[in-house]
């Protein structure tokens, strides 16, 4: 019995699970926010582009949409992460989430091009599938802070695994209500895609009560000073945690009166700055590639039913989850860099040669190798920038990463809607597979020696390659 719950205890310890247990309520409110929003994201990313070609929308102009959606989703980023810790993550996580049921409900009733621009330039609708929004880079900030460097990259494992299955779940059961909705009398394909947008909003609700109960904990320093008790010096932004009446004098006019850049100090920038660069590289091509244009090609070339499609997607989102567990033992193992480096090659070269096959089930293996893949650099990614920044800095570089990643996507649908208008579409997945790959071995060469956990209360002798010198020689 007590060799069983050592395996038991083992398991759970390697898996991240314990990890996520003794973080607390929080951090599974979390989890199960990015859950739920993934999943209207899944939804959305199968049937947007179609939605627009079922409108008789030119795919020059359907490109125009992605990427001035994407637009939009920089400066709500930049705005709502900048404030998040001065009004509070919570409040701010909950304004979010009436923006995202605003924008659900104008697509599953609107059919007018300009106003669904609008409300997905003004609120927040997932372009391509993946989480550009401000929710992100809030949650990983919340999840950094009720985290130890112990445990952090376990928490943002099934942070971003559990969001796998919400999305797997999400096309899944969207490509069955559109096959049920068109076989019932009087709907139309038009109709069928209306009704999946009414998914969006209902997660935005759901995201909206989430907010709502968790605990002061998710704050800025409201984790650290439940751990040590009142009075700890050293949180520097305690001050600007103003709804709680704990701002010190002076200190505090200070900080409420300074910039964004004034709070990130030049070591932070002269290290993230390179970072940011690469993921920008990398989300250029994700914007060329995203799900909702794979999709839309797929749709093209072979034609299958839109069930078959979400299946599909669905799949590739389950494999996509079922691989990222193991993102965390990884890590553990052999460093966060070369966690996020080797098995994001893989799922690059997939993107690349992915126009090739002539055949459904070729493509749909390559599929499968990008989106099981392409999660597993999330987690590591997260707690990479959370190892290098002060715990002050956190949100807004977070934040800022965000704003990056989405400009950089901006773009790409647009190149691909102008290479699809004139029949060059499989030149789009070429560039962006060898982008992704240009950022997979930059990474490498520029952060596989970066220490970590410089400013953490009790830092492990650690890099980026996963060698610990000291506790080795210590054994």
């Amino acid at each position: 019995m007590i060799s069983l719950k050592r395996i038991g205890h083992s398991a759970l310890r390697e898996s991240g699970l314990l990890s996520v247990y003794e973080t607390g309520p929080d951090a599974w409110l979390v989890i199960l926010s990015r859950s739920c929003r993934m999943f209207a994201y899944g939804a959305s990313s199968l049937v947007l582009a179609l939605f627009f070609s079922e409108l008789k929308v030119s795919d020059a102009n359907i490109g125009l949409f992605m990427s001035l959606t994407l637009l939009g989703d920089v400066v709500l980023t930049l705005f709502l992460t900048l404030v998040a810790d001065r009004v509070g993550r919570r409040r701010t996580l909950f304004a979010g989430s009436l923006l995202m049921i605003m924008s659900g409900t104008t697509f599953a009733l609107c059919e007018n091009y300009w106003v669904l621009l609008a409300a997905a330039v003004v609120g927040v609708i997932s372009a391509t599938g993946g989480d550009f929004g401000p929710f992100r880079a809030i949650e990983e900030s919340v999840a950094s802070e009720l985290t130890t460097p112990d445990t952090r990259a376990d928490v943002l494992v099934w942070y971003v695994t559990t969001s796998s299955l919400g999305s797997a779940a999400g096309t899944a059961m969207s490509g069955r209500i559109i096959d049920w909705l068109l076989a019932k009398d009087g709907w139309t394909l038009l109709d069928a895609y209306h009704g999946c947008f009414w998914l969006y909003a209902i997660m935005g609700s759901v995201n909206l009560a989430l907010s709502l109960v968790m605990s002061e904990k998710c704050e800025l320093g409201k984790a650290a000073k439940a751990q040590q008790g009142a009075g700890n010096e050293n949180e520097p932004l305690l001050a600007e945690g103003r709804l709680e009446g704990e701002a010190t004098e002076g200190e505090s006019a200070k900080k409420e009166k300074s910039s964004w850049v004034s709070q990130i100090s030049r070591e932070t920038l002269a290290v993230i700055s390179v970072l940011w660069f690469l993921l920008m590289v990398d989300s250029l091509a994700d914007g060329m590639v995203s799900m909702s244009l794979t999709t839309y090609y797929i749709d093209q070339k072979f034609h299958v039913p839109k069930s078959a499609l979400g299946y599909m997607l669905s799949v590739s989102y389950l494999l996509g989850g079922f691989s990222t567990i193991f993102a965390g033992p990884l890590s553990r193992y052999i460093g966060l860099v070369n966690t996020m480096v080797f098995t994001h090659i893989p799922s690059s070269t997939a993107v690349l040669l992915f126009p090739f096959p002539k055949t459904v089930k070729l493509t749909f293996g390559l599929l499968l190798l990008r989106v099981g893949l392409n999660n597993m650099d999330q987690a590591p990614r997260a707690a990479l920038i959370a190892a290098v920044v002060r715990p002050e800095e956190r949100t807004a570089v977070m934040g800022i990463t965000g704003m990056m990643r989405t400009l950089a996507s901006t773009t790409g649908p647009s190149i691909t809607g102008v290479l699809a208008d004139n029949d060059k579409f499989w030149i789009a997945y070429v560039v962006a597979g060898a982008l992704r790959l240009a950022y997979d071995f930059g990474l490498f060469a520029m952060f596989i020696n970066i220490k970590l956990h410089k400013h953490e209360p009790s830092p492990p002798a650690d890099s980026a390659n996963g060698r610990d010198e000291e506790e080795e020689a210590s054994r």
